[in-house]
C-alpha cells in the first residue's frame, strides 16, 4: 500500500551525503516498494571508524562556564520527563506532573520541562494534572516497547492516546520487519500511525540497540522520516543499550541532510542512559556542531529521561550557591 516516493540518485554511495533526484515538496506517498527499497539501499554507508572517533572528540570539547547555566536549563527545558512502569499509579502521575511543570519549586526561574510522557491510560491523568501549563502529555504507543502486535490493535492505541488528550505519540517500529528486509511494511506503518495522530506530534522509536549497525540506523531514520515522523527517537529505554552519541550523530546527520534536501526540519529524540548534566551537554555540544543552533530548542531535540532532572538541578543550584545540595532536595519521581 506504498503510496509517493523521495527517490536517491545512484550517486549517493560515492557523494559522503545522501543526494535525492526528486522530491515531492509534500513529501506526501511512496510510488511503489521499489523506489522506497532504491531510496534506502543508495544511502551512503556510515564509516563506523570515523563515526566513532567524532563522537569521541565531540565529547571532549567543553563549554564555558559562563555558558554551563544556560545549557543546563535548555537541557531541562528539552527533557520528556517519563514513568513507563506497570506499578505507575495516578498519584504518581499526579506528582511527576507536578515537578514537570516546577522541577524546582524553590527557583521560578528553572524552565518546566518539555514533556510528561506516560502510558495511554494514563494520558487522561497528566492532561488534567498539567492543564494550563507549557507542559506536554506524550503517550507511548503501539504495543509499547516491543512492538508486537497487528497493525488494528496499534492504531486503537494510538487513536485512544489522542482522543485522551495526547498531544505527542511516541511508537515504535517492528524491528523484526525491518531486519528481515521488509520496509514497506514499517513504512507503511508510520504512515497510518502518523494518519491517527492527526494534530499530535509524532515520534518514532527506531530502538537503535537492536538495529546492529550504523547503516541500520540511517536507514532506519530516513525511512522514518520519509514516512511522515515528526522525531525520529533512539530507544525505548527498556532494552541493555539505549542512546549513544555515535547512534544520536548517526540520526542527527540524517535529519540534517533531510532538511537541507527538503526543506523540512525534523526532531532528534536521545533516550535511556542520559543520567548526568555532563552527559547531557556533551548531547547538546554534538547536536550544535551537527546540526547546528536550529536544533538547540525542545521543538527539535529532545532528552528521554527519568533521572537526569535531578542532576541538572543539583548542578543547576551549585552554578547559584557554589555547593552542592543533598539529592534528596528534589523528589525522586
Amino acid at each position: 500500500m506504498l503510496g509517493s516516493v523521495v527517490v536517491m540518485s545512484s550517486s549517493a554511495a560515492t557523494s559522503g551525503r545522501a543526494q535525492i533526484s526528486r522530491v515531492n515538496s509534500s513529501l506526501g506517498v511512496v510510488r511503489n516498494e521499489v523506489d522506497l527499497r532504491s531510496t534506502l539501499t543508495n544511502l551512503s554507508r556510515v564509516d563506523a571508524v570515523g563515526l566513532e572517533a567524532r563522537a569521541a572528540k565531540l565529547g571532549t570539547r567543553s563549554i564555558k562556564a559562563a555558558s554551563k547555566r544556560t545549557a543546563i536549563d535548555l537541557a531541562i527545558a528539552m527533557i520528556d520527563l517519563t514513568t513507563l512502569e506497570g506499578a505507575d499509579t495516578l498519584g504518581k502521575i499526579a506528582s511527576l506532573c507536578t515537578k514537570a511543570r516546577y522541577p524546582d519549586p524553590a527557583n521560578s526561574v528553572i524552565p518546566s520541562v518539555a514533556a510528561v510522557c506516560v502510558y495511554p491510560d494514563l494520558v487522561a491523568a497528566a492532561v488534567d494534572a498539567l492543564r494550563g501549563s507549557s507542559v506536554a502529555v506524550a503517550a507511548v504507543a503501539t504495543a509499547f516497547p516491543s512492538g508486537r502486535a497487528s497493525l488494528s490493535i496499534k492504531l486503537v492505541d494510538v487513536r485512544e492516546a489522542v482522543v485522551a488528550g495526547a498531544d505527542e505519540v511516541d511508537m515504535v517500529i517492528d524491528r523484526g520487519a525491518f531486519l528481515a528486509g521488509n520496509w514497506g511494511k514499517v513504512y507503511d506503518e508510520i504512515v497510518a500511525v502518523k494518519e491517527a495522530c492527526g494534530s499530535a506530534t509524532l515520534k518514532v522509536i527506531l530502538e537503535t540497540g537492536e538495529l546492529q549497525t550504523y547503516d541500520n540506523v540511517r536507514r532506519a531514520s530516513w525511512l522514518a522520516m520519509l514516512a511522515g515522523a515528526d522525531f525520529i527517537k533512539t530507544s525505548t529505554g527498556k532494552v541493555t543499550t539505549n542512546a549513544t552519541i555515535p547512534v544520536t550523530l548517526v540520526m542527527l546527520e540524517a535529519v540534517r541532510d533531510f532538511a537541507e534536501l527538503t526543506g523540512r526540519y525534523i526532531g532528534v529524540k536521545a533516550a535511556g542512559g542520559i543520567r548526568t548534566s555532563k552527559d547531557a551537554i556533551k548531547y547538546l555540544v554534538v547536536v550544535n556542531e551537527t546540526v547546528g543552533s536550529a536544533w538547540l530548542t525542545p521543538r527539535l531535540f529532545r532528552f528521554g529521561a527519568s533521572s537526569l532532572l535531578n542532576d541538572l538541578l543539583m548542578q543547576r543550584v551549585k552554578q547559584d550557591v557554589g555547593t552542592y545540595v543533598r539529592p534528596d532536595r528534589f523528589s525522586g519521581d
